[in-house]
């Protein structure tokens, strides 16, 4: 299992740490932001796929940001899986 760390930008989380192994996402923090819905997002993702989870986040924008934190999480997963 790797561990990862992601600096978000245009969100109120300052930075999103999750874990990857096989594929699969575990332990998601958002750092900063609005608590509830963090907590929402990381156990819903919870033994999720990373590929199937990138395809559900990566077009959802908070108040006309045009990202959001599901968002930027599907950015980190993609960056994650590339490396």
């Amino acid at each position: 299992m790797k561990t990862y760390e992601f600096k978000p930008k245009n969100i109120c989380a300052q930075k999103i740490t999750f874990s990857l192994e096989d594929g699969l996402i575990s332990d998601v923090k958002f750092h900063g932001g609005c608590s509830g819905n963090a907590q929402g997002i990381s156990n819903l993702l919870e033994g999720a796929n990373a590929e199937e989870a990138i395809k559900r986040l990566e077009n959802i924008s908070c108040q006309g940001r045009g990202t959001s934190c599901p968002a930027e999480l599907a950015k980190a997963l993609k960056e994650a899986i590339s490396e």
